[in-house]
């Protein structure tokens, strides 16, 4: 009778121990507009960088493998032979590296059973760093994850690529053009024409994990974004960002940098719960958070600015965004300003400040098992 009450007691313990907890990183990867190029990777818990990695030129983008064990990270360099890096998420070691069949990587999605990745190869910028709005060049590239080889190329200028979270598209901006790709055929089955490129693209969906909406941005000279209803492949609603605030710029006048007021916004992301929307916006120097389903705008959190520079060239450039898993807390990369801000969804505050390398210009999360 005592051993049955003892083993008793021990299944309790046994079911009452939590789960062994996953560890969460955020990835801020450093362009580095000086030459100098990394991606720090930030503890949430403590808001400190624990981990840099060095060894790519100009890190755009990063996919993570299924089993959170291998990064895939593509290169804008266009003097660089390679497009695309592989990195161990544990010891940051650069395992391989590949060409693709452009000159410089953007943002890539990767499949669920990640055997394959979808790259937007840019096209060549101009000697004022612009890709000019007549070019052609650029391409979507099909990659085996494991040999790094091309398997295809579909003859479609993007930049910005990504997965639907049931694993049956991708979406990609592929000009003025929102594009949606069946991910078993490799092949465009509809798209959404615009009448400018297009920015980021957050992807809304339904209860069963189906795509419901897609948010998209585009590279105009005033903030708003768009909804698309992915069901009927059309625009259901246009939305303008407030007024207030606004009027600031990124770095003193005639800069390359002020090149980003052009397009205000840049930071574009739905929370892992599904209930917030938010929009970071350039012209603001601020994100914007909106309730999902409604789209109800629900005010502002401020984003840093330069120090030492004089409004309204004070704009920090917040360029891009994501959230921790629990949905709390929004990191914004800005990419002017040189630091990573962690911000309250509550609140709208910004919690923590975190000095990164230069010109961090996206943001990626990742949960370790």
């Amino acid at each position: 009778m005592k051993r049955y009450f003892w083993r008793i007691s021990c299944l309790w313990i046994l079911v009452a121990m939590p789960l062994a907890a996953s560890t969460t990183r955020i990835w801020a990867l450093n362009i580095g507009s000086d030459g100098t190029n990394s991606i720090n990777i930030i503890d949430p818990v403590t808001n400190k960088i624990v981990q840099t990695i060095e060894g790519i030129p100009k890190p755009h983008d990063v996919a993570f493998s299924p089993d959170k064990s291998r990064a895939y990270v593509t290169s804008e360099d266009e003097q660089s032979e390679n497009a695309l890096y592989v990195v161990d998420t544990k010891t940051g070691q650069i395992l391989q590296k590949a060409s693709l069949d452009g000159r410089r990587g953007n943002v890539p999605a990767i499949t669920k059973d990640g055997k394959r990745l979808l790259v937007c190869v840019g096209a060549p910028r101009n000697e004022k760093g612009f890709v000019p709005p007549e070019s052609t060049a650029g391409a979507l590239d099909v990659v085996d994850t494991t040999s790094l080889k091309v398997l295809k190329t579909i003859p479609l200028r993007g930049h910005d690529c990504y997965t639907t979270p049931d694993g049956k598209y991708w979406i990609a901006g592929t000009g003025k053009f929102v594009t949606v790709l069946d991910v078993q055929t490799e092949e465009p089955v509809w798209n959404v024409p615009y009448e400018e490129d297009l920015g980021p693209i957050s992807i809304e969906t339904n209860p069963d994990g189906s795509t419901r909406r897609l948010f998209v941005t585009w590279h105009l000279t005033y903030p708003e974004f768009a909804v698309v209803d992915f069901r009927t492949h059309k625009e259901v609603a246009r939305i303008k960002l407030p007024d207030k605030p606004s009027g600031f710029l990124v770095g003193p006048f005639g800069s390359l940098l002020t090149r980003r007021n052009n397009d205000p916004v840049h930071a574009n992301a739905i929370s892992p719960d599904g209930k917030i929307l938010a929009i970071g916006c350039r012209s603001a120097n601020a994100v914007f958070l909106y309730s999902l389903p409604e789209i109800k705008l629900l005010g502002y959190a401020s984003t840093p600015r330069i120090e030492g520079e004089e409004h309204p060239s004070d704009g920090g450039d917040p360029v891009w965004l994501t959230y921790t898993p629990d949905s709390k807390t929004i990191y914004v990369a800005n990419a002017a300003a040189n630091v990573v801000s962690a911000i309250d969804v509550k609140t709208m505050k910004e919690v923590a400040r975190i000095p990164v390398g230069k010109q961090p210009d996206h943001v990626e999360t990742l949960v370790l098992p």
